[in-house]
């Protein structure tokens, strides 16, 4: 095994942006491209930033979340907090005691780590469901999460949003929809109704994601549920701080959807020119993906190294030869391995999609000839 903690992902990471210094420093921002799909964004207005201040930034900036936010998400109050998984903890902190149950529907295992880690601290007990004849609540069931899309993209499906709120609400368990990049995708892809909108009691989403938005988390609510979690939240220091309000702010005013539908309509033509020599490439909503298992039966079915060995690997090659950043070479402990490019990204629309296929075919043949080579992976992932 390569990656046997999640201290190894920390010295991973920390490789990866090391390496990402470098390229800036030596040939400029230009020279590295971001194809995560969550490059975000800091945009602020010149008169923004003498109001980023403990008691004045809140005063304007909440103040302003709450319109757009609204405008985004729905509900009836709007929560910035510093990240999405923040927001996720907090709602547990507030909604859920010791020998609850949390109960959890997506579309295909496995959630996103926050909400499992989330109802282990606070000492409740966590199920799962990928098929909505499985899906059910219990006595003591205090809270129901729907994902509305995986961290590979894989999206819901409306039916099964609405009966996942139904079973729930036939037991009066609040719903709280893991909207991190669904609230986009699922809205202006697939044309689905905002989370509110459909029966929800708690929705986030992720400011960063297919938006130009700093790394943060913006939950819409119910009033009274929302109260109850920004309680939490400002008890734990979970709350966003002016600077990223006020940058969430000027995001959402600025969002519009015509780069995700211009990801969507292109799409196809790189997995077309992938796909030709790379067999596990696969179609999302906004590009094309290798799975860590695919990638392993690819490439390295009989060797002793993990899918997330490979992936990681073969990820921080991308950066390493090609300047080219995915998540499982800068993601968090515990993020999806899957290397995904978005084609949404600002940077894959700057170098267009000529490049993408061609700087991926380069490296995919670069990290054949490593895979069975312990040495040389770990000078790839950690050095």
């Amino acid at each position: 095994m390569l990656i046997n903690s999640p201290v190894d992902e920390v010295k991973r990471r920390e490789a990866a942006l090391k390496i990402i210094k470098s390229t800036v420093r030596k040939e400029g921002r230009d020279k590295l491209y971001d194809l995560t799909g969550l490059a975000g964004g800091f945009f602020l207005m010149k008169s923004d930033v003498g109001l980023l201040e403990t008691y004045a930034g809140p005063a304007v900036f909440e103040d302003a979340i709450q319109t757009v936010g609204k405008i985004h998400m729905g509900g009836e109050k709007i929560l910035p907090l510093n990240r999405t998984s923040s927001g996720i903890l907090a709602a547990v902190l507030a909604l859920v005691k010791r020998g609850d149950e949390i109960v959890h529907y997506l579309p295909k295992k496995p959630a996103h780590p926050s909400i499992p880690r989330s109802a282990e601290l606070v000492g409740a007990t966590y199920r799962e469901f990928d098929d909505i004849n499985d899906f059910e609540v219990g006595e003591k069931t205090a809270l129901a999460f729907i994902t509305g899309s995986t961290m590979d993209h894989e999206i819901i499906d409306k039916k099964d949003f609405l009966k996942a709120v139904e079973i729930s609400k036939s037991r009066n368990v609040p719903v709280f929809v893991d909207d991190a990049s669904g609230a986009r995708l699922r809205t202006v892809i697939y044309k689905q109704p905002r989370a509110m909108d459909m029966g929800a009691d708690l929705a986030i989403t992720s400011t960063d994601k297919l938006m130009d938005g700093p790394r943060g988390g913006l939950m819409a609510g119910k009033a009274d549920i929302i109260n109850l979690v920004k309680s939490k939240a400002n008890q734990f220091g979970l709350e966003a701080q002016p600077p990223m309000v006020a940058g969430m702010v000027r995001a959402l005013e600025n969002f519009t959807p015509e780069k995700i539908l211009e990801a969507f309509s292109k799409k196809h033509e790189v997995f077309t020119a992938l796909n030709r020599d790379i067999k596990a490439v696969r179609e999302t909503p906004t590009g094309v993906m290798i799975s860590a298992d695919d990638l392993k039966a690819e490439v390295a079915p009989e060797t002793p190294f993990s899918a997330r060995d490979l992936s990681c690997t073969f990820a921080m090659l991308l950066l390493r030869k090609q300047n080219i950043i995915t998540i499982p070479a800068v993601g968090m402990p515990g993020a999806s391995p899957a290397i995904r490019l978005d084609l949404a990204s600002n940077d894959a629309n700057r170098v267009g999609e000529n490049f993408v296929v061609e700087a991926f075919k380069e490296s995919f043949s670069q990290f054949k000839c490593i895979v069975d080579d312990e040495t040389a992976c770990r000078a790839v992932l950690y050095s």
